[in-house]
């Protein structure tokens, strides 16, 4: 059975660092058997059709392929088009009355426990907020990612040792569950 995904590269095309040209990631895709590949933005998103049922594999197939093409490590996540659409769905956030940018999904390559975030003091970064969810951390940020004290602090090594984690802005949350709808 064939199953859409979304493949959420980390750190890409940042600063001129770890430049991956979309068209050579959906080459590298292609060249790993998939199909119906398209990427958005040149941020590392991608979606995809494969045989493949094992989301872990299939990352870890794209990190190997992508270190062989160019030579660094790009960590990867790939969660299928019903993740997506929950995680979308699950949003503790009013996602329709706020901008693209007030509000992020950080993806985990694993669930997290709220001992995790124990230490940050919620009310000392209102208004921003952030409530767990399914391998995800949703982050209500009104100034944007850029000028959150909440998301600087969210991503302290304590916070995130470990993880293999991603984030996007809303904006791209909802593109991704429109492109990987079957």
């Amino acid at each position: 059975m064939t199953t859409t995904y979304a493949a959420l590269l980390r750190g890409i095309n940042v600063s001129g660092s770890k430049r991956v040209p979309m068209a050579e990631l959906r080459t590298v895709l292609t060249e790993l058997g998939h199909t119906g590949i398209a990427t958005y933005l040149q941020s590392g998103n991608a979606v995809f059709r494969s045989d493949g049922d094992d989301e872990n594999a299939l990352a870890t197939a794209l990190e190997q392929a992508l270190h062989r093409r160019f030579g660094f490590t790009v960590d990867c996540l790939v969660r299928d088009a019903g993740y997506l659409a929950a995680v979308a769905e699950a949003c503790p956030f009013p996602a329709a009355e706020l901008e693209g940018r007030q509000l992020h999904v950080t993806y985990f390559d694993r669930a997290v426990d709220t001992e995790r975030f124990a230490d940050l003091e919620a009310g000392g970064f209102l208004p921003e907020e952030f409530r767990l969810g399914d391998r995800c951390l949703y982050l209500y940020a009104p100034d944007g990612l850029g000028r959150s004290k909440l998301a600087e602090a969210l991503a302290r090594p304590r916070h995130v040792k470990g993880l293999t984690a991603t984030t996007r802005n809303w904006n791209t949350v909802a593109k991704l569950v429109e492109l990987t709808r079957d």
